[in-house]
């Protein structure tokens, strides 16, 4: 039988990560039973104190042990904490040299949605494939630069630590571990008795692209501003290093630094962003939009949206625009 130690920190967790972890996983062993097999998993919420208060107060989780009481555990599961990463990793900095010990011993590690910055604050994700909620992955790239963060991706695995990418994506990583531990009938069993997606892999038809303002460097959030006011028109970097009175290699280097994208990435997913919000809301057809956003190769704009997005356009505008889905409804 696997122990999964599922953590409560102090601050604003995620409650559906910890109830929703729990339930399923105790689920599993509800399906073993009923076929007359012994259970897999023994869930228990692991926390710092015997009360925990969560959300700024509004519930309390009670651990059913707490942290000193667990010497061994087979996989600990990282909820999200919202706040201030640096703050949250503060409060709950007791886990860390326990995690530490327990993934040394042979534990597995998974942290869900933002649980990705506590995790990457053990170390034990230098070097490694991490996903994260995509409206934190500038940030989590600033904080974490020896982390290879996959901001598109669902779930990661790599040396026996899982992360899932933003909300309730946890659910898809959930359903890999119980396959994982279990097998692939009852992962489908319990993916239906949820109603869970259980092959979706990528978050990139959810993200929106809002680019990387947070830094100080003004020239290069000017030249931001420009691409993101004159996306339709043909912008080169030798455009923009003339503007801003900067060298090629210069631009190219400090862009980079400030935005985690190169000049070329940025001109082109402020482009599919601009696409994607009109396939959401208008009629035109795709060739239409795609000489709106300034492309004329069809073939190398569906290429580039569906490398951004994980879907043709085609795809996205059947997924997403109202007047599409009620017709379909009718």
């Amino acid at each position: 039988m696997k122990h999964i130690s599922i953590l409560v920190p102090y601050g604003h967790s995620s409650l559906s990560n910890i109830e929703g972890t729990h339930q399923i996983l105790s689920e599993v062993n509800s399906f073993r039973e009923q076929m007359d097999k012994e259970p897999v998993f023994k869930v228990q919420l692991v926390g710092l104190s015997r009360e925990t208060r969560q959300t700024n107060g509004r519930f309390t989780v009670n651990p059913d042990v707490l942290l000193h009481e667990v010497e061994k555990t087979d996989l600990i599961v990282i909820p999200a904490v919202y706040g201030d990463p640096i703050e949250v990793q503060e409060a709950n900095k007791a886990f860390i040299p326990w995690i530490i010990e327990q993934y040394n011993s042979g534990a597995e590690v998974a942290s869900l949605c933002i649980g990705a910055f506590f995790l990457a604050a053990t170390g034990l994700l230098k070097g490694k494939q991490c996903a994260t909620h995509w409206r934190t992955a500038n940030q989590f790239k600033v904080m974490y630069p020896d982390v290879i963060l996959v901001d598109d991706k669902i779930m990661t695995e790599s040396d026996r630590l899982y992360t899932s990418g933003g909300a309730y994506s946890y659910l898809n990583l959930l359903l890999y571990l119980v396959e994982k531990y279990t097998n692939r009938d009852l992962a489908i069993l319990i993916s239906k008795a949820f109603m869970i997606d259980i092959d979706r892999d990528k978050q990139s038809p959810f993200i929106i692209f809002q680019g990387q303002k947070t830094h100080e460097d003004e020239p290069i959030r000017k030249a931001q501003e420009f691409i993101e006011s004159n996306f339709e028109d043909k912008i080169t970097v030798d455009q923009l290093a003339s503007m801003f009175a900067l060298s090629r290699r210069s631009l190219e280097r400090r862009f980079k630094k400030a935005t985690s994208n190169t000049v070329t990435e940025y001109i082109q997913r402020v482009k599919i962003e601009a696409a994607k919000k009109s396939f959401e809301t208008s009629r035109k057809n795709i060739s239409e939009i795609m000489c709106d956003v300034g492309y004329n190769d069809v073939k190398s704009f569906r290429t580039i949206f569906r490398k951004i997005t994980g879907l043709s356009p085609i795809e996205y505008k059947n997924k997403y625009n109202k007047e599409v889905l009620t017709a379909d409804s009718l």
